[in-house]
């Protein structure tokens, strides 16, 4: 047994007779308890056992009692509330459902066998989620949503039952039969995606959670965030719920249950999880040698979760009535994982053999049932009564996030081809005889004629099942999953001067960047319309990046507010929670910080209340570290700002290796819809935060931005004078020259980005000076910018007549300029080669491949070969390629500059 099962067994023993020395007092004290529960209530009964354990403590006793309760259903058969619906139609409209659900994917692998998809999952969480798309997920009215009115619900669906979503959407009207033919295919046809995906089908799917683990930390933090509207006074989000449908296998992931405690703290009675508790992984058990329910109860209980079990559907009930011993309780008690799905792949004369024989008592329970009726002893999250009662209790309860714990068998109804076995999620094909046993099985009113070539069904508009649907979705407020694709109302972006006065007129005051962009920040949250939508959001170490004026000026957002006193109360800076705060700091969690920024910039759509997030973090625990999650907030189609503070891998001096940042900028290039930009000057920052407010919620443009800011004080520049727009395109399109009456007589140009153009400006002195060598600076505030526009100008002319000679961006910059072109960046040396075929000469790169180490910036700079030597001696070099200057020059410099360093052994493999 696990250790788990360590915890199980101590419930045994607290329960069984065998260690009982008494048991006639112990018989008095179960019926005094008894007693409490039947004349006072289970309220009572519970304040005791409560004061019971609390004064066991005092007397150094401690409770045998595990972290897990029976393996019984948490809500009795006579707690359950009367089920309001028609489950006779509810029946007829699911075997639909499943059938369509089936055909599709079945008919794409017998076209394409290639395609892939997934039967299983949805056969075994098809009930799930029918019980809350009759009875619960409530939609948002047209209008609804802003500060005016409520929502609807919020449904983060297990991804690969997607096909059973995309059923009940053709059973509705919204997808056409011409969808369901091409799932899978979105290329040659109106096609439906794999899993959920905003991208992909913008009207549709709301949030992403095809990688697994993603879903269950964005609904916490979805959930979350609406608090936050509701207790700052932008939305009303009281009476929404998330809803989470995950499966047990997924719980697995770390981000799955990263962020329990967080959502128990904080009272997100908001929230409730379905957690599709089939057994099953996409290869085998979940836990074949213990039981996932018990692990889950435990750790979601243990975390301040409200948990309800729903194991056992209504057929058990009079079995459970009958067994006065307890002695299914006993037998599933010792009933691992493993064996409970070799019972599911199993008939009745099998279950009766293996399971009912394993005691007398269990035995003469099955006595009265024939083997068919043993088979069709149906697991809690296949039985509708049974999922109703725990959605209303999980809804009816107030101050804990709740989690519903269903067991189901997976491939549930699919007979010996697939239900309970190990290859089932596997399963894509079904034969003829296996598609008609399950017509059979679910009284499907389809002729084995329509069942050999797959046909979809679709009761007629005025038949009885599709009035009821239509009824039941009406009276919840309207159909989903359904996505708005843009806010009703966008925001005005106030004039740069306006918040950004200081960078334009820096006039060479010393600041970072980093503190640029936090005082805009600052003056942004004052404006009038916007500065209320705006969201300062911090994993922790707000004081590194300038940000502890806003705890005063804004406040830390808690629902608790501030019960205590701050040790730095008397400080200008203090720490100051309040529950209207606007600073969202998260604690030491990126993935947490990331969920935040996601609620918040996809806050448009799901609120229809464009909101204007900026995340200011640690540059390597970005997109390394959580790449996975940004690239889902690029499915959902987010918009706001991710800031790289302390960025590149030579700025951070003495942090070393592990928080040295030297390849976000690469893989921020690999995500179509954000916008790159590695800044120098403050005046670039304020330009590109300009551009980005507006693309986002004035133009309402699905596109996000990463900015990378650095930490080093230098003297800043004013906003150069002469053609403003041509500088503003130039700082947007990716590079501007920094003198434009100098580069086309100079004999190099050099290429500086971020915090490394300093170090360029240095080389260009040096080569005038040391070497008599006039150099061009650029500054180049985005290498992914500049390739994307050179790669379309590329496809332009390939595709185009009219365009035969399309110019990229780079290419008619250098036009009018000589000499070879040099880069050095604070980034590995592929990011300025992503422009390597735009650039019309001779192209040498600097960067920082390697590990990064702690020491000074000069002396990193220098070990990385990106300092101003460094550039000098690739200028020098490339200019003697062109055979420009003599070689002697070179050597004279390499002398000069770098004496103590061995060509041998190169930075990146040291």
């Amino acid at each position: 047994m696990t250790d788990l099962s360590n915890g199980i067994d101590a419930t045994r023993r607290a329960g069984g007779a065998h260690n009982d020395t008494d048991p006639e007092e112990t018989a008095e004290w179960l019926e005094a308890l008894d007693a409490v529960v039947a004349h006072v209530g289970k309220e009572r009964a519970q304040y005791l056992l409560g004061r019971l354990a609390a004064h066991a403590h005092t007397r150094g006793l401690a409770a045998p009692r595990g972290p897990v309760t029976p393996y019984v259903n948490t809500i009795a058969a006579h707690e359950q509330p009367p089920y309001p619906g028609d489950a006779d139609l509810e029946e007829r409209l699911s075997a639909a459902l499943r059938w369509n659900a089936l055909a599709m994917v079945v008919r794409a692998n017998r076209a394409y066998g290639e395609l892939g998809g997934h039967i299983a999952s949805y056969a075994s969480a098809s009930d799930l989620f029918e019980v809350g798309f009759n009875h619960f997920f409530r939609a948002a009215p047209a209008g609804a949503g802003d500060e005016s009115g409520p929502g609807g619900d919020l449904v983060y669906f297990q991804p690969h039952s997607s096909p059973g979503v995309y059923a009940r959407a053709y059973l509705e009207g919204f997808l056409g039969e011409d969808h369901l033919t091409h799932y899978r295919r979105e290329i040659t046809g109106p096609g439906l995606c794999s899993y959920p995906h905003p991208w992909l089908m913008p009207d549709f799917w709301q949030f992403p959670t095809g990688s697994m683990g993603i879903g269950p930390i964005n609904a916490i933090y979805q959930a979350r965030f609406m608090r936050y509207l509701q207790h700052r006074g932008l939305a009303n989000t009281a009476g929404r719920t998330v809803w989470g449908f995950f499966g047990d296998g997924e719980m697995d992931e770390p981000e799955s249950l990263g962020a329990l405690s967080l959502a128990a703290r904080e009272g997100l009675d908001n929230l409730v999880f379905v957690i599709n508790c089939n057994l099953q992984r996409l290869d085998g058990p979940v836990r074949g040698n213990g039981r996932v329910i018990d692990e889950l109860e435990a750790q979601f209980a243990g975390a301040g979760w409200n948990t309800i079990k729903v194991l056992w559907g209504s057929d058990w009930d009079p079995l459970f009535a009958r067994d006065h011993a307890g002695a299914l309780a006993r037998a599933f008690a010792h009933t691992v994982d493993g064996q409970f799905q070799t019972f599911s792949a199993n008939d009745g004369a099998y279950n009766r053999a293996r399971f009912f024989s394993q005691a007398p008592a269990l035995e003469a329970l099955a006595a009265q049932l024939t083997d068919a009726e043993i088979d069709r002893l149906r697991r809690g999250g296949h039985d509708a009564r049974k999922l109703h009662a725990a959605y209303a209790r999980a809804l009816a309860h107030r101050g804990q996030p709740t989690v519903i714990l269903a067991k189901t068998m997976k491939g549930y109804g699919m007979g010996a081809a697939g239900q309970g076995r190990m290859t089932t999620h596997q399963q894509k094909k079904l034969d003829v005889d296996d598609l008609k046993a399950f017509r059979d099985r679910f009284r499907l009113p389809l002729s084995d004629s329509d069942v050999e070539q797959l046909m979809f069904y679709k009761p007629a508009e005025d038949s009885p099942e599709m009035r009821y649907l239509h009824a039941r979705r009406a009276a919840l407020g309207g159909y989903l999953p359904r996505r708005r694709m843009a806010a009703s109302k966008g925001l005005t972006v106030p004039s740069m001067p306006a918040w950004g006065a200081f960078a334009l007129d820096a006039a060479g005051r010393e600041m970072s960047t980093t503190m640029a962009l936090v005082r805009m920040l600052a003056a942004l949250i004052k404006d009038r319309e916007l500065g209320q939508r705006v969201v300062p959001i911090v994993a922790d170490e707000a004081r590194t990046f300038g940000m502890a004026s806003l705890f005063r000026q804004v406040g830390i957002y808690s629902p608790l507010g501030q019960r205590y006193e701050p040790e730095d109360l008397g400080s200008m800076l203090y720490y100051r929670e309040d529950t209207r705060g606007q600073i969202l700091e998260e604690g030491i969690s990126e993935a947490g910080a990331i969920s935040s920024w996601i609620a918040a910039a996809t806050s448009y759509s799901v609120h229809d209340l464009p909101m204007l997030p900026f995340y200011i973090y640690y540059s390597m625990f970005g997109f390394q570290r959580i790449g996975d999650l940004i690239w889902a907030a690029a499915d959902q189609r987010a918009r706001g700002f991710l800031v790289g503070a302390t960025s590149g891998r030579t700025t951070l001096g003495g942090e070393g290796l592990q928080h040295q940042d030297g390849s976000s900028h690469l893989a921020a290039s690999t995500i179509p819809n954000c916008r790159a930009y590695d800044p120098a000057f403050a005046y670039e920052v304020a330009t590109i935060v300009d551009a980005g407010m507006r693309e986002m919620v004035e133009q309402q443009r699905d596109v996000f931005y990463y900015v990378t800011v650095t930490n080093e004080n230098y003297a800043q520049p004013s906003l150069p004078g002469g053609d403003a727009q041509a500088l503003r395109e130039g700082i947007l399109n990716g590079m501007y020259p920094l003198a434009a009456e100098s580069h086309a007589t100079a004999r190099v140009q050099l290429l500086g980005a971020g915090a490394i153009l300093g170090e360029v400006i240095a080389a260009q002195r040096m080569l005038k000076e040391d070497w008599g060598i006039d150099a061009a600076v650029w500054s180049v505030t985005s290498f992914t910018e500049l390739q994307r526009d050179g790669m379309e100008a590329e496809r332009r002319a390939r595709l185009d007549d009219d365009h035969p000679h399309a110019t990229p961006y780079v290419t008619g910059a250098l036009a009018a300029t000589r000499g070879p072109v040099i880069a050095a960046t604070d980034y590995v040396r592929a990011v300025p080669e992503l422009i390597r075929a735009y650039v019309p000469r001779r192209y040498v790169t600097l960067g920082t491949d390697g590990f990064g180490r702690s020491d000074t910036r000069d002396a990193l700079r220098a070990f990385f070969e990106v300092d101003r030597a460094s550039i000098v001696l690739a200028a020098l070099k490339a200019l003697a390629d062109e055979h420009e200057i003599a070689p002697d020059i070179v050597r004279a410099a390499r002398e000069r500059y770098r004496h103590d360093t061995s060509p041998d052994t190169p930075p990146w493999q040291r």
